[in-house]
């Protein structure tokens, strides 16, 4: 099985692609690397919580909603995902 069969794969965006490969991929794989990504978000929030950040990082996820800078991070989360799934799957 080739999970970039799909012609669109250049031309699509980061989230549509690992959606894309998630659907397709080994989905015990496709489990294990959503758990690693949201056990750093823990750690992140725990982090942001012992140094009393949570307030303030709450309010700029809130003022960030249409940020360029947030849209680029979002979608290097997105292309990393794919990248760790698509290499275990090989």
């Amino acid at each position: 099985m080739n999970i970039f069969d799909d012609d669109d794969f250049l031309t699509s965006t980061p989230k549509s692609n690992y959606f894309s490969i998630a659907q397709t991929a080994n989905q015990n794989i496709v489990q294990m690397e959503l758990e690693k990504m949201f056990q750093r978000l823990a750690v992140a929030e725990k982090i942001l919580e012992e140094r009393g950040l949570e307030e303030e990082h709450e309010k700029l996820l809130r003022s960030m909603v249409i940020d360029p800078e947030l849209e680029d991070r979002t979608n290097s989360i997105f292309i990393e995902l794919v990248g760790n799934i698509v290499t275990k799957c090989e």
